[in-house]
């Protein structure tokens, strides 16, 4: 048992890593670890998934917060998206068919990855014109970058676009019963155009929010079993520390050679289960 509580704890320190360097959560490595390698019960592995993304985004938000690199107003604002989204998903589920929605978002992933693969030399967002809604919202932001030494000024645009892609990563959440983290950095990446260590920063704020909201519904089901999620939990917070403190001295360039080849296995994953259903 002190074994398994030892491979716990390591998968999620890396899990925990990944998760905030990226903005995904950690449960996209959780989950398959813990059931796929450990043999854990899948209902307890998404428990202790829920756990990870929350712990996930308390590692990190904190840092991110006071080096002004997550944008709070844009967060808050695409998560009314998220959360009408994740609520139409729980409606809908059972009507409409998952293989279909498997392959469709396994489509659009692959087509984003596609889409960073062209842009992974672009360390800054090119210059956009201002948006009056954003101008509107405050949604337009600033921080400083340590890997470049400079102040980076931003300006938010595609917000409809955005708007509404953050509802379709709460409506897969609600449907599919996944992390959207990774479609939550692609919205605010690829449509409205914010520099990508802002995007995963403020995707690590949106999905703690979002995961906090349903960890009560999964203790009441007795999901969350406290062997696994204590050591996830520990293990998870301490990854999160140091994939902080290092996300904030690498290049967006960097981070977008890192994330790609996530957007490929997750995109190939989806695709491959919409085929088998």
């Amino acid at each position: 048992m002190i074994s398994i509580t030892v491979e716990i704890l390591l998968i999620s320190v890396f899990a925990g890593f990944i998760g905030s360097l990226l903005g995904l959560g950690g449960g996209i490595i959780i989950t398959p670890a813990l059931t796929l390698y450990l043999g854990i019960d899948i209902k307890y592995a998404i428990g202790a998934s829920i756990v990870s993304v929350i712990a996930t985004s308390s590692g990190s938000a904190i840092a991110y917060l006071k080096d002004k690199i997550t944008n709070v107003r844009a967060g808050m604002f695409l998560e009314i998206a998220t959360t009408t989204g994740a609520l139409t998903g729980a409606f809908l589920a059972g009507v409409i068919s998952t293989k279909y929605l498997y392959l469709t978002f396994g489509l659009l992933l692959l087509y984003s990855a596609g889409n960073m693969f062209r842009k992974r030399n672009q360390e800054l967002p090119q210059e956009f014109p201002a948006n009056p809604l954003a101008e509107k919202l405050k949604l337009n932001g600033s921080y400083c970058d340590r890997a470049l030494a400079q102040q980076v000024d931003y300006h938010v645009t595609g917000i409809y676009s955005g708007f509404g892609m953050m509802y379709i990563a709460g409506v897969i959440s609600g449907l599919l019963g996944i992390g959207s983290g990774i479609f939550k950095v692609m919205a605010m990446d690829s449509f409205m155009k914010l520099p990508m260590k802002v995007s995963t920063a403020t995707s690590n704020f949106m999905i703690g929010v979002t995961a906090a909201a349903s960890a009560g519904i999964y203790l009441s089901r007795g999901s969350i079993d406290p062997k696994i999620a204590a050591p996830v939990a520990l293990g998870v917070l301490f990854g999160a520390a140091v994939g902080t403190k290092l996300m904030q001295r690498l290049k967006s360039t960097t981070l977008r050679l890192i994330f790609i080849p996530v957007l490929l296995y997750v995109s190939i994953e989806m695709i491959v289960k919409g085929v088998r259903l």
